[in-house]
């Protein structure tokens, strides 16, 4: 392993350049006052890499893999082009508990009682007019090798396509809920695995949330029925880390329409800014900065102030 610099947006990071892979992203929970885990990363890539499979393998999702390399070709990037790995993640504002479902990043967080750790998995989410809700619950069961009952609404909507789905399908390498479902306490939604790498980091379900397999079989070995599970929809995050404020800004979800959510971009901005009442006044930012990470969606915390000292 070696390092090197990456300027993005204005700033420079100390980056890691790794020859093998990293298995589950699990970190250390970061002390009160401090929100930022991990690292980036930048590998070079292999003539057959795809960002498909580059997601499988760093637990990272489509969307953000594209959103922070932009211009690389996300089916053939070519051998030897480096690829940033966006491992580095402003933990989802709130209680640091249970499971935390961020819609905006396309990621859920898992916060054991221990205290200690974190974990943090891609995840597939609801498409245009099958939104997943923003809302409070938890998770009701834990089913292995689950079978799927496509709900009528699903029939009809696929039929109309010309693809006529059976009224169940068995547990096994084709059916779309993979090799275990967590129920929730919200009817007609689920935390389950899925039969297509393809899809994860995207808005891609009927509302569902899904994980790569071996994700859901990691947490399903982790997560006990009862835990509390909070959907949240932020896509400009505000953290701390070492003293610095950084913001991760992500493309704000799809509309109905399939267009990017029209929304008042100051006032989101302002709103994420007030949640974070532990900052004080010190917290002058350089909106210059703010502005150009919001233009560019890296989805990779950047720094806009230091703490204490006068905005740069």
């Amino acid at each position: 392993m070696w390092t090197r610099a990456l300027s993005v947006v204005g700033m420079t990071w100390a980056v890691s350049l790794f020859s093998s892979p990293l298995m589950a992203l699990e970190f250390p929970l970061p002390p009160p006052g401090e929100d930022i885990i991990g690292q980036v990363q930048v590998i070079e890539a292999k003539y057959e890499d795809t960002f498909a499979e580059l997601d499988d393998t760093y637990d990272l999702g489509y969307n953000a893999m594209v959103a922070a390399n932009p211009g690389v070709d996300a089916w053939l990037p070519g051998a030897g082009t480096k690829i940033v790995l966006p491992t580095r993640f402003i933990l989802p504002p709130g209680p640091r508990g249970g499971i935390v479902i961020n819609l905006a990043e396309y990621r859920l967080y898992y916060f054991p009682k221990d205290g200690h750790t974190v974990f943090t998995y891609p995840i597939g989410i609801g498409r245009e007019g099958w939104g997943s809700p923003v809302t409070t619950t938890k998770i009701t069961g834990k089913i292995k090798d689950p079978s799927w009952y496509p709900p009528a609404s699903i029939r009809a909507e696929h039929a109309a396509e010309g693809d006529i789905l059976p009224t169940v399908a068995p547990p096994g390498p084709d059916n779309p809920l993979g090799p275990y479902k967590l129920t929730l306490g919200l009817p007609g939604y689920l935390i389950h695995g899925s039969n297509q790498k393809f899809g994860i980091g995207m808005q891609v379900s009927h509302g569902c949330i899904h994980l790569f397999n071996k994700d859901v079989t990691e947490l399903v070995g982790m997560v006990p029925v009862g835990t509390p599970v909070r959907f949240i929809n932020e896509p400009y995050e505000f953290g701390v880390s070492g003293g610095k404020l950084y913001i991760q800004a992500h493309q704000p979800l799809s509309t109905k329409t399939g267009q990017p959510a029209v929304i008042d971009q100051k006032t989101a901005l302002v709103n994420a800014l007030i949640q974070r009442t532990d900052l004080g006044p010190s917290a002058q930012v350089d909106w210059t900065r703010i502005d150009e990470a919001v233009k560019t969606l890296s989805g990779v915390p950047v720094e806009i102030a230091t703490l204490g000292q006068p905005g740069v």
